[in-house]
């Protein structure tokens, strides 16, 4: 028969442990009493303002009960199921409590952490909450999805809010009912909450009041020394971006340099992030030119800055000067995520234009038709964006933050509630790890540009459309586009949706090669050959389904980076050489070493800051 777990026997507190506790409690009553302070301070200046619904979840809800009140047959059926479910859930348990081998109800999702621990399955009470929990979920699910009578935006928002509620009450994110929780708090006396309340308390301090989770440890990495190590220069620069060249590898280069347009909605330096899965690093050893942009991190005195000036003094400035260092009049450019959508709206100024210096193009997860963005959509109607835009507007810009956090939820999971549990009731500090050290180097979006951006293209999904989007006087129309395209998305992505990237594929004239990569936005385009995680799928057809593409795909082993790299090299001229170009030999000076200050720049390591300053 399966106990409950017992109190470990522990030797009786130590003066060193009584100490130790002593000085927790201490920090504990030093920050309490700056947050208070600060709180009453913050509300004496600017008085107490009412929450905001801008997302309209409250009225999606209220949509929902009054669909329930018009269908009454509905959930009195889901609780007859959910009734007779729990009926068999007491069955199983009392059989489980008596010895007797049972398949349980309700089992979690692959790859879902929060029920690893071997208690959630072998101790019968806790395996009890876990299937409990489990088909309540189920249920409650099941009863707020596909509604008749919901139109798709409310649909999907109550989908979405309503697993974000079910997320938060998971018993795995209470010290009473997650068995490890449990555990350590009979083994340290409790110890590890105080520890968490101090590590709550720590995180509400650095972020002035709201709660910013730390997802690893930031004093663990620097810039230029454990991540963004790959060698090279700033060699140009503007307000918007610097541009940075990566010091060769090989004694020469392939003729075509590499421009890569990273989104400015994070850091460049996803793609550098250390020397064994760097695809900077990587092109580079192949013998690649690499140039990349490292986009500033705007304050209020880049408000007026528009996507317009992203063209001009973003890419635009950046092909002009990767041009004018290398001496050739054309180069591969490569956009990641929102990246990429700029670099396919450039590609369609420069058709318009008769400018043919981008000779190829790649995008990395990047949308072009945003007809179906995912759970993104959300966030993304006509209320929330022009919420959103009295937010931008009092500042100038978007807090990078508040852009981290929504991307978060989509992981819930993973990105908040793993780390409540470990920071606050394990009472254990966040493990260092690079890639959430980039996650939470957020950045800001000027006020102009990402109210641009988000109605032209989620709300209008006007870059599709043929003159939708006017640029610097020109009309923006994709289908000119006739370069060699490759496109590569994953087929896990919640930011991009595979199906929709393939949509946007279909759009230029030019050349197109589709590649599926397994895993999702950032781990499967961060692939490199020698990790053989993942996969991918090709196709030599587009057809116009995306479902049709998959059906007819062959599956590879390995990563994408190399069937991307011998595609750049087929294209006509694609292999031609010239001598190893070194940063600074060329008609630019070095302006620093890499990865450049604005790179540097980092939110989360700053004291809040007037509207009027600059960054760093």
């Amino acid at each position: 028969m399966t106990q409950a777990p017992k109190s470990v026997e522990s030797p009786a507190a130590s003066p060193a442990d009584l100490a130790n506790v002593a000085n927790i409690y201490a920090e504990v009553a030093q920050r309490s009493a700056r947050l208070l302070t600060r709180y009453l301070d913050r509300h004496a200046r600017h008085g107490v303002s009412a929450a905001s619904d801008d997302v309209g979840v409250a009225k999606a809800f209220m949509d929902l009960s009054a669909h329930f009140l018009a269908h009454p047959f509905k959930l009195a059926q889901t609780q007859m199921n959910m009734m007779w479910d729990y009926v068999s859930l007491w069955q199983h348990t009392s059989l489980k409590m008596l010895g007797v081998p049972v398949s349980p109800l309700a089992t979690p999702d692959k790859g879902d952490k929060r029920f690893a621990h071997a208690d959630w399955e072998n101790n019968a009470l806790f395996d009890f909450m876990k299937q409990s929990y489990l088909l309540s979920a189920r249920h409650v699910h099941a009863a707020v999805s596909d509604l008749e009578g919901l139109d798709p935006l409310t649909q999907n928002k109550v989908n979405f809010f309503t697993r974000q509620y079910l997320n938060a009450l998971s018993p795995s994110n209470f010290a009473l009912s997650n068995p490890e929780v449990f555990r350590e708090t009979l083994n340290t006396r409790g110890e590890n909450l105080l520890r968490g309340f101090n590590n709550l308390l720590h995180d509400l301090e650095a972020g002035d009041g709201t709660l910013r989770i730390r997802m690893t440890d930031t004093q663990a990495f620097e810039l230029g020394r454990n991540v963004a190590t790959t060698p090279g220069k700033v060699v140009f620069q503007n307000e918007l971006m610097q541009l940075i060249q990566y010091t060769p590898t090989t004694p020469s280069q392939y003729k075509r340099p590499l421009l890569i347009v990273p989104p400015w909605i994070n850091k460049y330096y996803i793609l550098d992030l250390r020397e064994k899965n760097s695809l900077v690093k990587w092109a580079t050893d192949q013998g690649h030119s690499v140039f990349i942009m490292s986009w500033v991190n705007p304050d209020a005195r880049l408000a007026h800055k528009t996507f317009e000036d992203y063209l001009r003094e973003g890419t635009l400035a950046a092909l002009d000067a990767v041009c004018q260092i290398s001496g050739e009049k054309e180069v591969n450019a490569a956009g990641y995520c929102l990246g990429g959508t700029l670099l396919m709206t450039t590609l369609a100024y420069l058709a318009a234009t008769r400018d043919r210096r981008i000779a190829s193009a790649t995008f990395f997860t990047s949308l072009v038709d945003f007809s179906d963005p995912g759970e993104l959509g959300v966030f993304v109607d006509e209320s929330s964006v022009s919420a959103l835009e009295k937010k931008m507007a009092e500042r100038g810009f978007l807090e990078g933050s508040e852009m981290a956090g929504t991307f978060n939820l989509l992981r819930a999971n993973d990105l908040i509630w793993s780390f409540v549990v470990n920071n606050y009731l394990m009472g254990k500090d966040p493990f260092p790890f690079d890639l959430l050290y980039w996650n939470s180097d957020s950045t800001r979006m000027p006020y102009a540009m990402h109210s641009f951006y988000l109605r032209k293209m989620y709300l209008e999904n006007a870059l599709r459309k043929a003159g939708g989007i006017t640029l610097a006087g020109v009309k923006i129309d994709v289908a000119k586009v006739k370069v060699p395209c490759y496109f590569i998305s994953t087929i896990e992505d919640h930011i991009a949706p595979w199906k929709t990237t393939y949509a946007g594929a279909l759009l230029p004239r030019g050349p197109v090669r589709f590649v599926l990569g397994g895993s999702g936005h950032i781990a499967g385009i961060v692939n490199p050959p020698a990790a053989n995680k993942y996969g991918y799928w090709t196709n030599e057809s587009l057809p116009a389904l995306a479902d049709d593409f998959l059906a007819a795909a062959t599956a590879h082993d390995g990563s994408w980076w190399t069937d991307w790299h011998q595609w750049l090299l087929a294209l006509p001229a694609g292999n031609a050489q010239v001598p190893a170009r070194v940063p600074g030999s060329g008609p630019l000076p070095v302006i620093e070493d890499a990865p450049g200050a604005f790179a540097r720049f980092r939110l989360d390591l700053q004291r809040p800051v007037a509207h009027d300053s600059a960054p760093a």
